[in-house]
């Protein structure tokens, strides 16, 4: 479930580097021990002699660095990451070589990572969990804003340091690092100059990145928001057998609100999963640093959810002092008791003594209501605050009602030029969705819009539109020669419909696909049905060539291999009944029962000369064309045939040429 989803599922380099501990890197960092092993490379702790701290080492796998492309994206990235400086991402020391091994030098995070704790914890309290992903967006957020997307947020790239006080159960203090910047981008690169792989993890992967290998800041956010679907609830939102099989489930379904599997959760938590985890990047919020402030705002809704339920708790019981002659003489003039005010009247049992009355609403109008008519001056002066006030409402109920809106032009149909000129024309931005593909509307043609035609908008706002990619159409994969089962993950890849015929085969091994029908590259529709001719291995019977040989012969030999033999005739130079050409050709393999078309010739054709003795020439020229002869003419051109050769009746070959003689 945690595997690496590529679009060719190519595997990973399996060797493992473990002679380098020990050993000294650089003249600088010795080599203690191995901490981790990821697809693309292995993280020692090291010691810089230096400098005399540890630090972590991340050296690349031989296979990935093998690619030079990788190699220098890479190590472009590691600079742009080592000038990234922010408390929650992992700092970037230092990069080299080791014997053709790039590696970086980065800071040595003592405590685990996010996905031991949700192994340990199984999942987080909402507090908890929001402190986390706080940090995790802090540092997304920073790269953001240097323009670095992540592209592998999940909870193995999380660092949890160990907290100051070990015995303390709480992560709300503890500090969060995000590591990894840069190494899946150097890969996402490499992948897509050599239109190879697209590499990314299949639970956390965003829909965009698998149906167009497309990666921007919402891209981050999607997987955030299933890292925090993880943490409150202790699972993923989809398993599969196959990291294939995940992925697209992020394509074609909504993640679940994590109250389905935790109930009690708080709705606000639902909401921002479901913000941060939608389909459309353009539902999401735009970056790390927009959905920063949302969880910020969650975890404010939260804690004060928590402090009214405490102050409807049961309240402390206090001692009040009766107050005395000192203590009244204590109190200030203005909440002094009269000297004179007599005693309380005894208190009967069983009754509680009567509150003191409290002013009214109503009684309160009244007093201000005559305080406003003693005075003309007040009267005024409110009589026009209330006109003024009247007429501020009336304005702002206009513009916040009506006033601000438009009505949002009508795009649907219109090209992306189009649409771009008429949205620039009425004053409104465009915003462009991950579009979708349509069989009829032509590429770039706007499929929809939101708002729709007609509807309010507020004037200069932004109109969401969706562009079509044309018929969706993928090329026919080239499997010829994988094993079948691969070839059949490469055609579910692109919904592709497999079917297998069982072929004998001199070019591949049993097992692989020799051909496929229709043919490698052959454009077809998702849900076509691909046939994938599988070998079984060299067939038993080897053609022999009887091309030459007479048809009797030809049948003896073939029928003597348990071969069965079709003959068709057609006209040939060669002699009649000699084999022209056998199907299928020599040395192919067949089975035996098979069935072998054998094509012989006719002999050559014979034309019989026409007589044209006493005729014109003109006509005599062309009675023998007609036949299929050529003519010279000997004496006079205008006259009548009298001799002609060859003789009338002549079996001669078609072209042959016949001399005639006039008079």
């Amino acid at each position: 479930m945690y595997g690496r989803f590529t679009r060719t599922l190519a595997p990973m380099d399996t060797a493992v580097a473990d002679s380098l501990i020990g050993a000294l890197v650089d003249g600088r960092y010795r080599i203690r021990a191995r901490v981790a092993r990821g697809g693309m490379a292995t993280v020692y702790t090291a010691m810089d002699e230096r400098l005399e701290r540890t630090v972590a080492l991340k050296i690349i796998h031989p296979m990935s660095a093998r690619d030079p492309k990788f190699v220098e994206r890479f190590a472009d990235e590691g600079k742009t990451i080592a000038r990234l400086t922010h408390p929650n991402v992992v700092a970037v020391y230092d990069q080299g070589n080791h014997d053709g091994l790039p590696y970086l030098v980065m800071e040595y995070v003592r405590g685990h990572t996010l996905r031991e704790l949700i192994t340990e914890r199984r999942r987080l309290s909402p507090p908890d969990a929001l402190a986390i992903l706080e940090q995790m967006l802090a540092a997304i957020a920073a790269a953001h804003r240097a323009g670095l997307v992540h592209r592998d947020v999940k909870p193995e790239n999380v660092l949890v340091a160990e907290a100051p006080n070990p015995g303390a159960n709480s992560l709300l203090d503890g500090v969060v690092k995000v590591a990894d910047f840069g190494l899946a981008q150097a890969v996402e690169a490499s992948a897509d100059e050599s239109e190879s792989q697209l590499m990314a993890t299949a639970a956390y992967v965003a829909p965009e990145l698998i149906t167009h290998g497309h990666a921007d800041p919402r891209t981050d956010v999607y997987s955030a928001g299933v890292v925090l679907f993880e943490l409150l609830t202790g699972r993923v939102p989809y398993s599969g057998d196959r990291p294939v099989d995940v992925a697209w489930q992020h394509v074609d379904r909504d993640v679940p609100p994590p109250s389905r599997y935790v109930p009690g959760l708080p709705a606000v938590l639902d909401e921002l999963v479901g913000r941060a985890t939608r389909r459309d990047p353009g539902g999401r919020p735009t970056d790390a640093g927009a959905m920063l402030a949302e969880v910020q705002n969650a975890r404010d809704d939260i804690n004060a959810g928590l402090t009214s339920a405490a102050r409807l708790g049961a309240q402390p019981t206090a001692l009040i002092p009766r107050i005395t002659a000192d203590i009244a003489a204590d109190r200030p003039t203005w909440a002094r008791l009269p000297d004179n005010a007599p005693p309380p009247p005894p208190r009967q049992p069983g009754r509680r003594p009567p509150m003191p009355t409290q002013p009214t609403v109503g009684d309160r109008f009244a007093q201000a209501r005559a305080r406003v008519e003693a005075n003309p001056r007040t009267r005024l002066a409110l009589a026009a605050s209330i006109v003024i006030l009247g007429l501020l409402a009336a304005v702002g109920g206009w513009w916040f009602g009506i006033g601000r809106y438009t009505s949002a032009p009508d795009l649907v149909s219109l090209t992306k030029a189009q649409a771009v000129d008429t949205a620039k024309r009425d004053g409104f931005a465009l915003r462009y969705d991950i579009g979708r593909y349509d069989e009829k509307a032509a590429v770039d043609t706007v499929l929809s819009q939101s708002p729709g035609a007609g509807e309010r908008i507020v004037s200069g706002g932004t109109i969401t539109i969706t562009i079509s990619l044309g018929p969706e159409r993928h090329p026919v994969p080239n499997v010829e020669g994988k094993q079948y089962d691969l070839a059949v993950q490469d055609l579910h890849a692109l919904r592709l419909v497999e079917k297998r015929t069982d072929v004998y085969s001199d070019k591949v091994q049993a097992g692989s696909v020799d051909t496929t029908d229709p043919p490698v590259g052959t454009l077809v529709a998702p849900g076509t049905v691909v046939t994938l001719k599988v070998s079984k291995g060299l067939a038993p019977v080897k053609l022999t060539n009887v091309v030459g040989k007479k048809v009797d012969e030809a049948r003896s030999l073939l029928e003597g291999e348990g071969l069965k033999v079709n003959v068709v005739s057609r006209d040939g130079d060669k002699p009649k009944d000699t084999v022209i050409s056998q199907d299928p050709a020599e040395g192919t393999g067949v089975e035996k029962g098979a069935t072998i078309t054998l094509t012989i010739s006719k002999g050559p054709t014979i034309v019989d000369v026409p007589d044209v003795s006493g005729m014109s020439v003109d006509k005599a020229r062309a009675e023998l064309e007609a036949a299929g002869l050529k003519v010279q003419v000997v004496g006079n051109g205008n006259g009548r045939v009298a001799i002609q050769s060859p003789e009338k009746h002549s079996k001669v070959p078609p072209d042959t040429t016949v001399t005639i003689w006039a008079y």
